[in-house]
């Protein structure tokens, strides 16, 4: 019985590299909901469902870090705050809703 194996080269990105990237288990939840456009952080606190204050600022903070998403601070009181998805963000979101297809077919 022959088992298939993925090679990876060391010069090519592995699955290990993209899930640092991408982050934690909130980070899909959050492109996805950010794929339908800017929100506040209050407004995303609201639709990403489960998740604590501490965790969605640490969320959003490695994706800002990785370059999937934007944070666009505005100079008022109280100061307002609005992310939205970079254009490495968005090429994500394929395979961002195959994944969530796929989990609605067999992960129920």
């Amino acid at each position: 019985m022959s088992e298939n194996k993925i090679k990876i080269s060391e010069n090519t990105c592995s699955l290990k590299d993209v899930l640092e990237i991408i982050g934690g288990k909130w980070a899909m939840p959050i492109i996805y909901i950010l794929s339908k456009g800017k929100l506040r952080f209050k407004e995303l606190e609201r639709s990403v469902e489960g998740i604590n204050t501490r965790m969605l600022v640490k969320e959003l903070k490695n994706m800002e870090h990785n370059g999937i998403i934007k944070r666009e601070v505005f100079a008022t009181i109280p100061p307002t705050v609005e992310y939205t998805l970079t254009d490495k963000g968005q090429k994500l979101l394929p395979s961002i809703i195959s994944l969530h297809n796929w989990g609605k077919e067999y992960a129920t």
